[in-house]
């Protein structure tokens, strides 16, 4: 989706929210940073402006806001819950109707050999 990401992580030291708050921060600059300085993107105004209207409503972000302030945090307790959070991360563009297959999206590990479990994490 172009819209939001489905990510799911771990951290051992239980800083989880440390972690998703600096991805967010380091992401939000890098995009920004390319949406600022790519001569090309037809959005840029009107991806800036609406950026910049949202940044108005919180109190962390003086100039641009692009995350959204919350996140949808599901534990993945066992193995049954992980694999279900995964085939929907697999088919989530699936059923939106954006593609055929899970597998002919490029950044998805749906193409890839790999299979977790929570007990080998």
């Amino acid at each position: 989706m172009s819209n939001h990401i489905h990510i799911i992580a771990r951290q051992s030291e239980g800083k989880l929210n440390e972690v998703i708050r600096d991805f967010k921060s380091f992401t939000a600059k890098k995009i920004i940073n390319e949406i600022e300085n790519n001569q090309q993107e037809s959005r840029k105004d009107w991806l800036l402006h609406l950026f910049k209207y949202h940044a108005k409503y919180s109190k962390q972000n003086k100039t641009y806001q692009f995350w959204q302030k919350t996140s949808h945090p599901t534990e993945l307790y066992n193995n049954e819950i992980f694999n279900q959070k995964i085939d929907y991360i697999h088919n989530n563009l699936v059923k939106s109707g954006c593609l055929t297959n899970a597998e002919s999206y490029t950044y998805s590990c749906a193409n890839s050999e790999i299979n977790f479990k929570i007990d080998e994490c």
